[in-house]
């Protein structure tokens, strides 16, 4: 595959992953040498909604066409690859919260496989898909960390939406380079609606922390993120492999909350309640259970499966992907954290 391509196609443009990884590959990561040579000038072909506004994304504009689609018409996925032949297609589009659970396969599974046959007939030299943790599920024990040799365990329908889009990736493997990241909680500028309500409930001291809050968590930065996309579309030996993308090291929940804290108050002029709202380990349990019996009826409640997983370790190692990407994660919790949240005060964003 030839790197740089002269076309690069980005999902989910308009969304939070996409919308930076846009501004990346046109601009480049502030503290991360170009993935991109100075006489590169790929042309950028981005796929938003229906209705969303491509305006609002800075960019280069003479060098980025938007397409309006769904990838659950494969007549929009395939013009949306049609002309793009040895270029590379980096899908961050999903759905994380819907309201029902068929729209996790309607999206996820089957809009990537419609996506990846338009990618395959187009020719497209390689796609770099976006997963999650939760093919795999929570680890098995608080002190382990998930590898890529780690089982499926898939964390309800989420989790097993994920992992039939990365074994449907894989099973085109021989028509399509591809090339899976797995990555957890994300958070950093142009954050969504939900994390301005983590920091608001930290800063009136309702946030959750259930059993202790000493569970790690793996978490990945928006750049970290774009850099580790970037590196697995250009680096060769990539090709059919899958990695974990994240932070350098994982987090306890009680660690996020208290960083996240000592910012609003101490840089941001936010007065803090310094309280927690803590809470025995039977509430996540009891939660799971209530997520899996409206799962089952074919719905889904944010609330209800977060809190479901406050309790949970969910880590990882990025082992394979610095030595075998490059990858070198830049910016860690307290000045990525920092970073949303001056985000949030540079657009008026209340707490």
């Amino acid at each position: 595959m030839k790197w740089p391509p002269e076309i690069i196609l980005i999902t989910g443009a308009a969304g939070w992953l996409g919308s930076r990884l846009l501004e990346a590959v046109a601009q480049g990561l502030p503290e991360t040498v170009s993935l991109l040579p100075p006489t590169a000038n790929p042309r950028v072909r981005c796929l938003v909604l229906p209705g969303q506004d491509p305006v609002a994304l800075r960019t280069e504009a003479d060098r980025v066409t938007f397409y309006e689609g769904d990838l659950r018409n494969p007549t929009d996925c395939a013009r949306f690859c049609d002309g793009a032949r040895g270029g590379v297609l980096l899908h961050t589009a999903g759905v994380i919260h819907p309201r029902r659970v068929a729209d996790f396969y309607a999206i996820n599974q089957h809009g990537t496989t419609h996506l990846l046959d338009a990618a395959i007939n187009a020719g497209v030299a390689r796609a770099v898909i976006m997963s999650s943790n939760s093919p795999c599920g929570c680890n098995p024990h608080p002190d382990h960390l998930f590898d890529e040799w780690s089982p499926y365990r898939p964390y309800l329908n989420y989790g097993r939406s994920k992992m039939l889009m990365e074994q449907a990736a894989l099973q085109r493997a021989d028509r399509l380079e591809t090339v899976i990241l797995r990555a957890p909680w994300f958070y950093g500028p142009n954050q969504p609606p939900r994390q301005t309500l983590f920091f608001r409930m930290i800063r009136d001291g309702k946030a959750p922390i259930v059993g202790g809050g000493r569970n790690l968590r793996s978490m990945a930065y928006m750049d970290n993120l774009c850099q580790g996309l970037l590196r697995a579309a250009a680096v060769e030996r990539a090709a059919g492999q899958t990695y974990w993308i994240a932070d350098r090291r994982p987090y306890s929940m009680n660690e996020i909350v208290d960083t996240v804290e000592r910012l609003l108050e101490n840089e941001f002029g936010q007065p803090c309640a310094h309280r927690r709202l803590r809470l025995p380990g039977l509430v996540s349990k009891m939660a799971f259970l209530a997520d899996t019996l409206l799962q089952a009826a074919g719905w889904y409640h944010q609330k209800i499966h977060v809190l479901s997983e406050m309790n949970k370790t969910i880590a990882c190692s990025i082992a394979r992907a610095e030595r075998e990407l490059g990858y070198a994660p830049t910016v860690a919790l307290e000045e990525g954290m920092r970073r949303s949240l001056r985000w949030c005060a540079e657009r008026g964003i209340t707490f």
